[in-house]
């Protein structure tokens, strides 16, 4: 697909699964619920306290890790959330940061926005602001972020890049990238690659891991590691519909099936852009 083509398919899927609340929506019918997104985060890392800390509708089990859990964010700090969506990580880092800091989240989905700024005054979070806007051309001032985090939303860009070379820009001095991402370390079968589902589901949008860590290593960031690499079932998708239709596709093989369970990776990295 074009770069914007996909954009407007995962921009289209996430208004649904905004819409109906649920963490498999976009093909067309929600399977999800409230116990799913929960069971979701608890196997990615979140603990009951974090998913029970949240507004209720923040979390859509839309996740691959636990971003928040590796940034070490300190009261006062400036925390940017690329791909907000609910607001969920947006909100746990908000009470790490205190009163005192600031979150901002960054998403392209409308529906998304208005659901997470709905969630915030229902919480009644002051310190929290989400604004409609590209990760990779973000509405956010130079050098005026300590800290980004992000949860399984750049392997959705076309443009993986640019949201680097733009999170580089936003940073202060000394400060950190924190994102948890899916990644291949397999090509994925090509009905696969060019499934509609997939993209939305985070599966076809997915670069090599190699060419990841190099578009944040060419953005200028310093000190990029993996803390942290698991092997990610297709049945751990965000999206369990995708799973569905990539199983029921005839054109995928049982071969090609356990294939895509050791091709994606979902990947904790942590990156600092020196001072």
């Amino acid at each position: 697909m074009e770069n914007k083509d996909v954009k407007k398919t995962v921009r289209d899927g996430y208004a649904k699964i905004a819409k109906q609340g649920g963490s498999c929506c976009s093909a067309g019918s929600c399977c999800g619920s409230k116990n799913q997104a929960k069971d979701i985060s608890k196997s990615i890392g979140y603990s009951a306290k974090d998913i029970n800390a949240v507004p209720d509708g923040a979390n859509l089990g839309l996740g691959c890790g636990n971003p928040v859990a590796l940034a070490s964010l300190k009261k006062g700090e400036v925390v940017l959330d690329l791909g907000s969506g609910a607001g969920f990580d947006a909100f746990l880092a908000a009470q790490k940061v205190g009163e005192t800091g600031r979150v901002l989240g960054v998403d392209m989905t409308k529906e998304m926005v208005e659901k997470a700024r709905s969630n915030a005054a229902k919480g009644n979070y002051k310190n929290v602001e989400f604004r409609l806007g590209e990760i990779e051309k973000l509405p956010v001032e130079n050098g005026s972020i300590d800290a980004i985090i992000s949860n399984c939303v750049i392997n959705l860009s076309p443009d993986k890049k640019s949201v680097f070379e733009e999170a580089f820009r936003v940073l202060k001095p000394g400060g950190r990238l924190m994102v948890s991402d899916l990644v291949l370390v397999k090509e994925l079968p090509k009905a696969i690659r060019d499934s509609v589902e997939a993209y939305v589901g985070c599966l076809a949008g997915a670069t090599f891991k190699k060419d990841y860590l190099q578009f944040i290593k060419e953005a200028g960031f310093e000190k990029v590691d993996i803390v942290g690499e698991t092997f990610y079932p297709v049945e751990a998708m965000a999206n369990d519909a995708t799973a569905k239709v990539v199983k029921n596709n005839p054109i995928v093989s049982q071969d090609d099936l356990k294939n895509i369970e050791h091709s994606v990776v979902s990947i904790k990295v942590s990156a600092i852009k020196e001072a």
